[in-house]
């Protein structure tokens, strides 16, 4: 007998049609999504309307051309650093021969460093004086140099440096808000026909006009202390041995210790006479009314002791 013939029609598996399914599904996204990546540059080279937009060229290094911009203080750029406001103040003490030479001195090293005098307390050629410069920041360290090589010793030096960027800026911020809020009140004040009206929006234009005036006072400010350094140098005169010996000794001090001594030693007495007056005072009156008894009955003892005995009689 021959075997029978398999027949045509076999159906395959059905996990295989699932998985020939999946592969197909998995072909179709992967293409879409290169479709997607490769349309995306051409899409974000266009804005809403469709025109075409200028961007920025990338550097060949990525990030390496903002590294060359920043500076070693944690991404801040050089060009900000270079920006920022300075307010530098310095105070010098200087003991010098003559007072008044080193004040002229003072004028002289002042106008040589494009600064000025801003203020001088001076009195006589003992005196102390002080004198303030105001001298370019740039030449801030320039000046202090200038300062030490003076005629004199320095007794006392310090130097301080804050920044106001932050405070600047936001004062400029601050005037730029104020000023559009002028205008808009102006705006108002054309348009207005009450008169309560003009005079509501007139108020608040001038109380905006004097705060814009104010912190411009306050910004002029800081910014001439960060264009112009402030030093204060205090000028002593040189004393003499003469001077440094007087120095040592104070007549009222020594007044005062004579005097302290002296009520001192009085209080020692007052303390011995209160002493004497309540112990020794009745210890004397028993020795006396003692040294009186024995002085009283002295003459009855002698009697006593010197009568004769009497003798006893014989025996028959």
């Amino acid at each position: 007998m021959s075997a029978p013939a398999a027949p045509s029609n076999v159906r395959a598996p059905r996990w295989v049609a699932v998985l020939a399914t999946l592969t197909v599904l998995s072909a179709l996204v992967l293409g879409l999504a290169a479709c997607g990546q490769a349309a995306a540059p051409a899409a974000s080279a266009r804005d809403a309307a469709g025109e075409p937009i200028d961007e920025p060229v990338a550097s060949a290094g990525g990030n390496q051309g903002k590294g060359q911009l920043d500076g070693d203080s944690g991404g801040t750029p050089l060009a900000d650093l270079a920006e920022r406001k300075i307010v530098k103040t310095g105070e010098l003490t200087l003991q010098v021969p003559s007072v008044s030479a080193a004040v002229g001195e003072l004028r002289a090293v002042a106008l040589q460093l494009d600064g000025y005098v801003s203020d001088s307390r001076t009195g006589g050629e003992h005196d102390p004086a002080t004198v303030t410069l105001r001298i370019p920041a740039e030449r801030f360290d320039e000046a202090l140099s200038r300062l030490r090589g003076m005629a004199g010793e320095v007794r006392v030096e310090a130097t301080k440096d804050e920044d106001v960027t932050s405070s600047i800026v936001d004062l400029e911020a601050r005037i730029r808000n104020l000023q559009a809020s002028e205008e808009q009140y102006r705006v108002l004040l054309g348009r207005a026909q009450k008169i309560d009206d003009i005079l509501a929006v007139q108020s608040r234009l001038d109380e905006v006009r004097g705060q814009i005036e104010q912190l411009s006072a306050q910004l002029k400010q800081l910014n001439g202390l960060a264009t112009l350094s402030t030093i204060t140098v205090t000028l002593l005169p040189a004393s003499t041995p003469v001077e440094d010996a007087a120095q040592g000794w104070d007549p009222s001090s020594t007044l005062g210790n004579a005097v302290a001594a002296l009520v001192s030693a009085g209080q020692a007495l007052a303390d011995v006479g209160i002493w004497l007056l309540i112990v020794g005072l009745p210890i004397l009156l028993v020795l006396a009314v003692v040294a009186w008894l024995a002085l009283r009955f002295r003459p009855l003892a002698r009697r006593l002791a010197g009568s004769p005995r009497p003798t006893p009689p014989a025996d028959h």
